[in-house]
């Protein structure tokens, strides 16, 4: 195995590393580690992506609850003729 030693890391870069690497509980160093390991887009839209032109991220965050409440069965039955009609009852409108 080779080492590698970067130097000048961008404040910015070592924070996200930092939070990346607790969020999956390991150390940055084996975050780093894994997002060498991921193979590097080919297309030039990585580079225009938001993510790097220092523009707004997505940051998805849920809790364990809020998931598992994804799969639950709706508490009484949906109706859909009705949900349709308020959610576009704007267009009447116009």
């Amino acid at each position: 195995m080779g080492t590698v030693t970067v130097r000048k890391v961008d404040d910015e870069v070592m924070r996200d590393l930092r939070i990346n690497a607790a969020r999956r509980g390991v150390s940055m160093e084996q975050e780093a580690r894994d997002r060498l390991r991921r193979p590097l887009d080919q297309d030039d839209n990585a580079v225009s992506s938001p993510a790097h032109s220092g523009g707004s991220r997505w940051l998805l965050n849920a809790t364990k609850g809020e998931l598992l409440a994804l799969g639950r069965k709706p508490e009484k039955p949906i109706d859909h003729k009705s949900e349709s009609d308020s959610l576009y009852g704007y267009l009447d409108q116009a």
